[in-house]
This record gives C-alpha cells, sequence and structure tokens, in this order.
C-alpha cells in the first residue's frame, strides 16, 4: 500500500491539501399544507444555512461520520435529524415538514451505499459511477463488477445477470422503459448506453427477485432517476475517447427546471488496439433531456427526450492471430477486402403526468414513442491462411507464419433493415395509510416491426467453394468436384412484418410493522400480461401469463444492525420481436413466454471498522426455468432457436463487502459463483452460453495521504470462460469448450484541482468553478489478451474447423479533464 501510493506521489505533483471530505444534505423544507417555508436556520456542528424563500436549501456536511443536523423555525417546533452517516460527495434528499404542536426526532442510518434496502434493490452512487476508470464508462461499468452482473467485453454497455442473456434486463429512467437497437451484433458497432452517467440523481438495481411493480422480464431491473437541478449548473467531460457535457437549469420561480446532455464517442483508440486492423470511423452522438414544469402543487409535467445516431464505418485491412499450444503454435493471417457501412438511428420522446389529489394519494399517466431505424450494409471479403508459428528465438521471423496449412477465403454479405416503432401508455399510482403502500398500474403497448434480412457467407478453401452441411451435399473437394450451382454456405432471406398488442397490469400491496423492537417488511403482489402477435405471413396468436410475487426483510433488535430478506415468485418474459425471429429469418408466432421460479434469500449487515462504515451483503439464489427458447451467442448477437424447446435451472451465491477502507473513499470486493444449464429435447443438460461460473470484481480507491487531493481509482476484474460457442450448423452438444478466463484491471490517477473543501474566491480565475479535476486513465494495465467468442476456420488437409479467439483491447492510455460550473 505505501509503495503504491509513494509511485502516485511520483507520477502527478499535487497542489492543495484538504482536511475533510464531504457530503451533501439538499430538499424543501415545508409547513403544514405543504407550503414552502423560507428562512429556515439549518445548522450541524460544523456548518449551517437557512432556506430561500421558496423553501429549498443545500448544506455541506462532513462525510463518514454521525452528524446531527437541527432544522429551527419561529413559532415552529424543532426538526432534529440524528446520526446521518453520507460518504464522500453523496447527496442526501431530506424535505421535512414543520409543524407547530409537536417536536419531530428521526433517526436515519445512511451506509456507505444508502439506507438499508428490504426490497432487494442495491443502491449505487452516482458519484462511483462518474468517477471510475473504464473503457465505456457508465452505469454498466460499474454493474459490471457486481458479483451476479457479466460481461466480457468492455467496448459493450450489454451485461448479463445471473445467468440470463443480454434480453433479459428492465431499464427504467424515471418510470419510463428504455430500448435498444435490435441489430448491433459486435461491441465496437455500439455507442453509448442510453443512460446518461451526467444527468443521474439516483441509481437502483435489483438482480432478481424484484417486485411485481416493475415490468415482465427474468433477470434484472435498472431503474434510474433523473435530476431535478436546484440550481444552474454545467459540467464538461473531455478525453480521447470523446467529450460530455450537461447543462442544469431552473426558473426563478423554480416552477420549471432542465437537465441537458450532450455526447459524442470514437473508439478508434480502443477497437485499433486490437488485432485486425483497420480503417475505422465511427460517429457516435447522443443529445438527452429531461424536463420538469410544476404547474401547480399538485400537478406535474416531466418530459424525457432522446436522439441518437450512431453511424459506424469499418473498412478493415488485415488480422494475424496466433494460437494452439506450447508444442503445435500456429497462426492465422487474414487479408481483408471491402467494408462495413452500418447506421442506428434512434429516438424517443415520453410524457409523465403526476396529480397528487391527497399527501398519500398520487396519479400518474406515462405515455411514450420509441422509433428505431437501423440499416446493417456490408461486403467484406477476407483471404485467410492457416500455419505454423516460427518459434526459433534466433530467427528474425520470430512469431511470424510459416509453413501453410490451409488456404481459403470467406465473402460475407448483408443487407438488413429494420424500422420498429414501440408505443406505450400506463397508468400507475399509490396510496400510503400510516405503515402500508398500495400500487397499482395498467399499462398497453404497441409494437410495429418491419423487418428485412438478406445475408449470406460463401466459403471457400484452396479454390473450391465449401457447400453448407445438409443433407444432399457431400463436402468432399477438391477430390471430387462439384459442378453444380454455387450454394452459400449460410444464407438468410427474409421480409416481416409484425404486429404486437401488449396489455399488463400490476397490483401489490407493502407494510411495514414494529414487534417488541423487531421491524418486519412485507411486499405482496402480482402481474398479469395478454398479449397478441399478428403479422404477414404469421398465424395470430394470443397468450396471457400470470405472475405473483412477494417480499419479506425482517431487521431484528440486535445490537449488531443486520437486516435479513427473502423473496420469490414467477416471472414470465413473453418473447420481443427478436425471440420470435428463428436462426433462419422466419418469424414463429407461437413462441410462448419463457417461465422462471426464482428464489433469492439475503442479509445485510452494516458494522463500524477501523471507526469507518462497512456493509457486508451476502445472497443465495436458484431459479427454475420452462418453456425456454435456446439461442446462441456471438459477441453481442443474440440469435434464437424460436422454440420452447428447452427447460434450464440456474443456482449461485454471492458476497460483497464495501466501505471505507481508505477514509473518505468507497470501495468494494465482490465474489460470485453460478452455474446455469440447459435441456435441449431431452438431449440432457449442457452448459448455457451465459454459464460463468467464478467472478471476482474490486473496485478501490485511495489517495496519498499528504497529498489527499491526487487520487487512484483501480477497477479489477476476473471470470471463468463461458463456452465458446460453435460453428454454424453445428451441434452445441458438441463443442462444450470454453473461452479463456476473462483478466482486466483498469487505473485510474486524478488530480482535483478545484473541489471538495479546495475551493478559490470569485475573483480568482478559478473561483467560478465547482470542480475541475485531471488525470490519465490506462485500461487493461497489465494487457491481458481476453477472447470475446471464436471465428471457425476449416483445414482443407484434414478437414477439421479451428476455433480462433477473437481477442479485444490491448493497453490504452487516455486523458480526461472534468470541469463543473
Amino acid at each position: 500500500m505505501k509503495c503504491a501510493r509513494y509511485i502516485l506521489l511520483l507520477l502527478l505533483c499535487g497542489l492543495d491539501l484538504i482536511n475533510a471530505q464531504t457530503a451533501t444534505i439538499t430538499g424543501v423544507v415545508l409547513e403544514e399544507g405543504n407550503k414552502p417555508l423560507g428562512d429556515v436556520n439549518i445548522s450541524s456542528i460544523s456548518n449551517g444555512t437557512s432556506t430561500t424563500s421558496d423553501g429549498f436549501y443545500v448544506l455541506s456536511i462532513t462525510a463518514d461520520q454521525a452528524t446531527t443536523i437541527t432544522f429551527s423555525h419561529i413559532g415552529h417546533e424543532n426538526i432534529v435529524l440524528e446520526n446521518l452517516v453520507l460518504t464522500t460527495n453523496e447527496t442526501y434528499e431530506f424535505n421535512p415538514v414543520m409543524k407547530k404542536d409537536t417536536i419531530q426526532v428521526d433517526g436515519v442510518t445512511v451506509t456507505p451505499t444508502g439506507e438499508k434496502s428490504v426490497d432487494n434493490i442495491l443502491v449505487v452512487s452516482p458519484n462511483v459511477i462518474r468517477k471510475i476508470p473504464g473503457a465505456n464508462a457508465g452505469v454498466e461499468n460499474v454493474l459490471k463488477l457486481l458479483p451476479g452482473v457479466a460481461s466480457n467485453n468492455e467496448l459493450s454497455t450489454q451485461y448479463s445477470v445471473r445467468g440470463g442473456n443480454y434480453d433479459e434486463n428492465l431499464v427504467y429512467i424515471n418510470e419510463i422503459e428504455v430500448y435498444r437497437p435490435f441489430l448491433i451484433r459486435s461491441a465496437q458497432q455500439e455507442g453509448f448506453s442510453f443512460v446518461n452517467s451526467d444527468m443521474v440523481q439516483n441509481v437502483k438495481f435489483s438482480s432478481g427477485g424484484f417486485q411485481a411493480k416493475y415490468g415482465d422480464k427474468l433477470s434484472s431491473v435498472l431503474d434510474i432517476t433523473y435530476k431535478n437541478p436546484i440550481a444552474l449548473g454545467i459540467q464538461m467531460d473531455l478525453s480521447l475517447l470523446g467529450a460530455s457535457a450537461a447543462i442544469e437549469t431552473i426558473s426563478k420561480n423554480k416552477n420549471f427546471s432542465s437537465v441537458s446532455g450532450l455526447r459524442y464517442r470514437n473508439n478508434s483508440i480502443l477497437v485499433n488496439s486490437q488485432q485486425t486492423k483497420a480503417n475505422f470511423n465511427p460517429t457516435f452522438v447522443d443529445l438527452q433531456s429531461y424536463l420538469t414544469f410544476r404547474f401547480s402543487k399538485k400537478l406535474h409535467f416531466n418530459f424525457l427526450g432522446n436522439v441518437s445516431v450512431n453511424d459506424y464505418r469499418n473498412e478493415p485491412i488485415s488480422r494475424q492471430t496466433n494460437f494452439g499450444t506450447l508444442t503445435d503454435p500456429r497462426a492465422l493471417i487474414v487479408d481483408y477486402e471491402g467494408n462495413e457501412k452500418n447506421r442506428y438511428n434512434t429516438a424517443l420522446g415520453a410524457l409523465k403526468a403526476t396529480y397528487l389529489i391527497e399527501d398519500n394519494l398520487a396519479l400518474k399517466l406515462i405515455s411514450s414513442i420509441y422509433h428505431t431505424t437501423e440499416e446493417e450494409h456490408s461486403d467484406i471479403i477476407a483471404t485467410y491462411e492457416l500455419g505454423e508459428v516460427d518459434t526459433n528465438l534466433d530467427s528474425s521471423d520470430l512469431g511470424d507464419a510459416t509453413a501453410s496449412k490451409g488456404i481459403g477465403s470467406q465473402r460475407n454479405r448483408a443487407r438488413n433493415n429494420l424500422d420498429a416503432l414501440i408505443f406505450n401508455l400506463a397508468q400507475k399510482g399509490f396510496y400510503t395509510k400510516d405503515e402500508s403502500v398500495l400500487e397499482w398500474g395498467i399499462k398497453y403497448t404497441h409494437e410495429d416491426i418491419r423487418d428485412e434480412l438478406r445475408e449470406s457467407e460463401f466459403i471457400d478453401s484452396a479454390g473450391f467453394s465449401v457447400r453448407p452441411p445438409r443433407s444432399g451435399f457431400v463436402n468432399d473437394q477438391p477430390e471430387d468436384p462439384f459442378n453444380a450451382p454455387i450454394e452459400p454456405y449460410t444464407g438468410i432471406t427474409s421480409r416481416n412484418l409484425i404486429k404486437t398488442n401488449r396489455f399488463s397490469g400490476f397490483a401489490q400491496f407493502s407494510q411495514r410493522h414494529d414487534w417488541s423492537g423487531n421491524v418486519f417488511y412485507y411486499n405482496l403482489g402480482a402481474r398479469s400480461q395478454y398479449w397478441t402477435v399478428s403479422g404477414t405471413n404469421v398465424t395470430k396468436v394470443s397468450n396471457v401469463v400470470f405472475s405473483p410475487r412477494v417480499q419479506f426483510a425482517l431487521k431484528p433488535d440486535w445490537k449488531k444492525d443486520m437486516l435479513f430478506r427473502l423473496s420469490g415468485g414467477v416471472y414470465h418474459q413473453p418473447p420481443f420481436y427478436r425471440e420470435l425471429r428463428d436462426s433462419t429469418g422466419i418469424v414463429r408466432s407461437n413462441v410462448r413466454a419463457q417461465k422462471s421460479l426464482h428464489i433469492v434469500y439475503g442479509s445485510e449487515y452494516s458494522f463500524l471498522l477501523w471507526g469507518r462504515p462497512f456493509t457486508m451483503v451476502n445472497e443465495a439464489y436458484y431459479k427454475n426455468l420452462e418453456n425456454v427458447n435456446p439461442y446462441t451467442l456471438q459477441d453481442v448477437r443474440i440469435r434464437y432457436a424460436a422454440k420452447n424447446n428447452a427447460s434450464a435451472y440456474v443456482y449461485g451465491a454471492e458476497f460483497r463487502l464495501n466501505g471505507a477502507f481508505v477514509p473518505g473513499t468507497e470501495s468494494w470486493l465482490s465474489i460470485g459463483y453460478l452455474k446455469t444449464e440447459e435441456n435441449i429435447n431431452e438431449r440432457g443438460y449442457i452448459s448455457r452460453p451465459t454459464d460463468q461460473r467464478l467472478k471476482v470484481g474490486i473496485l478501490f480507491q485511495d489517495y496519498i495521504p499528504d497529498m489527499p487531493n491526487l487520487r487512484m481509482f483501480l477497477n479489477l476484474l476476473y471470470s471463468t470462460g463461458v463456452p465458446g460457442g460453435s460453428p454454424s450448423y453445428a451441434d452445441p452438444y458438441i463443442f462444450q469448450n470454453r473461452l479463456r478466463d476473462y483478466k482486466r484491471a483498469d487505473l485510474g490517477i486524478s488530480h482535483i484541482f478545484v473541489g471538495g473543501e479546495t475551493k478559490y474566491p470569485k475573483k480568482h480565475w478559478l473561483g467560478n468553478l465547482k470542480e475541475l479535476s485531471a488525470g490519465v486513465e490506462v485500461f487493461n494495465l497489465f494487457n491481458n489478451q481476453n477472447s470475446i467468442t471464436n471465428t471457425w476456420v476449416r483445414d482443407v488437409d484434414s478437414k477439421n474447423e479451428f476455433a480462433i479467439p477473437n481477442f479485444m483491447t490491448s493497453r490504452v492510455l487516455n486523458l480526461r479533464l472534468k470541469m463543473r460550473f
């Protein structure tokens, strides 16, 4: 530890010292009748402030220690907020109501990840999201460090949770469901996550056992809340990978506020570090706004808008990949001709109205429309050569390919176009009384998909076209030439016009009880969905599902701060368009919803260690899946069988410890184990594509004690390899080999010039800045060769197919500058 700190000291120079780390408490103080109350005195041991005429306040307090805050006003009884513990840079919202006749005393203990969760939801600090290094920084970058979340692709924002796939995760922003493009097949074609980290206020994540109010998916829920600004602010983030800017505004009367973000990204320095050399010219641009209109104290409107353009152009040139063993090293050399031109344009507009009938009764109306147009056009000719590798240490050709064993070529052509329109209209509401909450909702969804799929693959070995391994074709060239018309090794041509109408609803009831000092919480709920699939050349099919769900939590009256949770239920995933389309492009409208019986047990223990707060979370889970729709996974492209011809199971256990290992910081260690297998057509159980057994994630923050503005963020990830897939037409029961283990370390070193206790007077040239930091990031610090999938190459001599690993990015250096006004 000391050695690492002195190394950091030599790398960068420090400027100013800070004496303590801070956090922020903010909100609106109201009086009876929910009227804002001005000139309220707010004081802590070390600081104080007062509310504006509209009741708004912001107070800075010392982080990582218990603080008592008092709200006082003439003619009102004091409100005392006791034992508040916030982590560095955390923002906590507290909206007290000051009464004339009674004294309120609230005891609140906030752990390093927020208040204790009884609803199986993990709260993630937005400050951690914005600061930790990663090739694709953002919310998903943090989620990938959690024990049950898996991703072997640093260029992708997609993730799988507890054995599920990328399509099994729900994402909400302020209760509005958001979607991703459909046709993206490789991570380097991805641009941004939909979630703009600069606009985030709260992040909640559930990896299973979630409540009925969330939608119909099998694996997880990511619940994002965007900011409602309380002051004007501007922030910028510049790096070699791109730039982003966000602005927060609020009107003088506080009735209108907005937060908007503009992002640009270019992955060239990451993609060019891969083994495939290419002329890479992508443009990823995203504009997003969240607006709030307060027409009265009871009626609020919110608008979420997003426009995203992903223009991906790639001209591959060459590639050499060495593989094999020490005794039999081999090499694949590929020369390319042609290019890829892919474009993904998406737009979302959503309007949300909230009407507060009474303090305990509210109604919400949410409508949204999502439109995506996607083009995937490519013509790539790859001429490849398989050979041995020169291992002579004295040779000038060390590492080069020699003695070719197989020569061939491969042509891939795609003309895929998709136009999708998704409309949602939902009504939600809640009613609270004492310690009870009733929530309900109904929703209508219309999906209109227009999809044209045309792609083909021709394989040539030693000048002879390789025919597909179907009945009627015998692959015995060149010994026995075949003079029939050339057939593509794989070829798909289809045109689908599909419409889906969905009606869903939920109701849930939760209650909290105090029994002799013990606190007991439960939530009972159920969801149901009815949907109809229709379109050209398909049979109209209707289905219905019913999903009961339950949660229990117990906080015993012990000296130790413990919480126990048990949740589960029946979860369904009605098929979306991609799940209806099989590997030949044909839509199977009779595909039923996949079903999962899910049980999760967990415990949470908060404690002080070395005088600093820590939290330890343990969970064990089991899923039994029916009506499983098998799929193959290549890079980030999922192709379904469009058949409910399998069953599956998932079980695992997770451990996570987080806290202030170093004073004033938040770090964590997570360990997870899972096993998932499926049984297709009663042939026996084999590993599913996301069967990633062991996962270890570490986020560590540190600073030099004498120079606390010089900070380090270290992101470590290790996971065992997943199944490597199989060639086209191949039986997955034969190909069960795994990819190599995934190992990655990302390091970020930054210096805080302005922020925390380091501030300057207004007349200083840095006086208008609230935050300024600069630093360097090193992605894949130890330059590990991680692979995401395999390229299957045929050796004409042996008739064998070799699995050639597709390696991910190597070590990359990035510079980063952040500022906030």
